[in-house]
């Protein structure tokens, strides 16, 4: 039986989701369709019966159940969204999940989605799962697998193959009706990529309970209507910030993102992406407004204190007094006095007498100030309000989300709630390899 995977797993995690409106720019993809007279819609397209047979994996499991999905380990270092991954969850439902956190709410986030609907392998005896490696690319086909609500329709056959260069390449072979119309009542229908990150906060009104919280910060929607037989999508990866390795040649970079250098964690980043607890909890973007690869030293400070210090002790000097050892050890502020044999020199009596006569003030100056603080607060708070409302994935927004407290409304997926939900199978090593091919004899 599969691991049955929730927000109330082992009752020591709850998972939450924000997810974003959809975000079609393109800043981590540039992607080109190929129609179906397109030379390239057949070169694209990875005829897995022409591969090794050692290589090519049916996966028993996958191929006879409904909303069930399995760990791949790939051979290869895999660059999504800048990150390298070793390692896939391929589902039944037409996408491969990217996240680490295995929940049951796969279809929400961090996906590689070809075609993303309520496919059921279960239904049909030729319909299986396949997925193919040989080092430099993984190949996942859905071969002839049924819509569960409409199975009339026909079967679909469509493959995902990601290259070790990150290039994404959607094929499709059988599409026996309009994407756009398939039903997304039971099931989401999805057809692009998306990522987000993952934060982990601990309730303190119940002990040794941990929230996740996941934020989706980028989305890529490809067009439906463009799905058809005998057509594909190619999508090449854009530069991002986690692929420079050094202050310099981040904060010198010429790409789609504000890239900033960390130097607690010696990392690029725009501050979203995979990263994003780390880079908070060490507080980058405070050290990151400089936008400098200088390191700032406090002790830059102390030689123009003691410069001071002993232009002051020359002058003592000069009158024939005799300044203690003390006066030439002081700390980063300036002196206040400088003790002599007999004589004490006080430099701050103008500044007292300033603040004497501050006092004198009328009463109601402060009062008016006042006042006109908390205006200027209320207006401020009036206008973070609306910024948020406009910007929910704005650095502003996360920071109120992340320390909201626990009471605060959020989208919460329970069990029966209407919303697709997915077990995770057996690891690979346990499925059953072959099962599917005996049985269709």
């Amino acid at each position: 039986m599969g691991q049955d995977w929730n927000y109330q797993l082992g009752r020591k995690r709850v998972l939450l989701f924000c997810v974003q409106q959809e975000d079609t720019d393109h800043n981590y993809y540039t992607s080109k369709t190929y129609g179906p007279t397109d030379p390239m819609s057949k070169d694209l397209w990875v005829n897995v019966d022409q591969m090794d047979k050692e290589k090519v994996k049916i996966h028993g499991i996958l191929s006879n159940t409904h909303r069930q999905a399995a760990r791949v380990n790939l051979s290869f270092d895999f660059p999504f969204y800048g990150h390298f991954l070793r390692d896939l969850t391929v589902a039944t439902g037409g996408f491969i999940y990217t996240g680490d956190v295995v929940h049951r709410m796969l279809t929400a986030t961090q996906y590689i989605a070809p075609l993303m609907a309520n496919f059921d392998p279960s239904v049909s005896r030729n319909s299986t799962v396949i997925y193919f490696d040989n080092g430099t690319a993984l190949v996942v086909q859905w071969d002839h697998v049924h819509l569960q609500d409409n199975y009339d329709l026909g079967s679909f056959t469509f493959q995902a193959t990601l290259h070790s260069d990150g290039r994404i390449v959607f094929a499709y072979k059988e599409i026996p009706m309009e994407v756009a119309h398939i039903s997304s009542v039971n099931h989401p229908v999805k057809v692009g990529l998306s990522d987000a990150f993952v934060v982990v906060h601990r309730i303190q009104q119940i002990p040794n309970v941990r929230r996740r919280t996941i934020y989706e910060y980028h989305r890529v929607e490809l067009t439906k209507t463009k799905i058809t037989n005998s057509t594909a999508v190619e999508m090449m990866p854009l530069p991002t910030c986690l692929q420079f390795t050094s202050c310099d040649s981040c904060i010198s970079s010429q790409i789609n993102f504000n890239c900033s250098w960390c130097h607690l964690l010696r990392r690029c980043s725009s501050g979203f992406d995979r990263h994003r607890q780390d880079w908070v909890d060490n507080s980058c973007p405070d050290e990151t407004k400089d936008k400098s690869c200088d390191i700032i030293n406090t002790t830059q400070l102390y030689p123009f204190t003691t410069t001071l210090v002993a232009k002051t002790t020359g002058q003592s000097r000069s009158k024939g007094e005799t300044t203690t050892a003390g006066a030439s050890s002081s700390t980063s502020h300036p002196p206040t006095s400088v003790p002599t044999e007999g004589k004490t020199t006080n430099i701050s009596m103008p500044k007292e007498s300033a603040a004497e006569r501050k006092d004198t003030h009328p009463l109601h100056t402060g009062l008016i100030l006042g006042i006109l603080g908390v205006l200027l607060i209320m207006a401020a708070a009036v206008l973070v309000t609306v910024y948020i409302y406009h910007h929910p994935t704005s650095a502003a927004s996360l920071f109120f989300i992340e320390r909201r407290p626990s009471r605060w409304p959020a989208m919460k997926f329970r069990r029966g709630s209407g919303h697709p939900a997915y077990a995770e199978v057996e690891p690979v090593g346990q499925e059953k390899e072959g099962f599917i091919e005996s049985e269709q004899c």
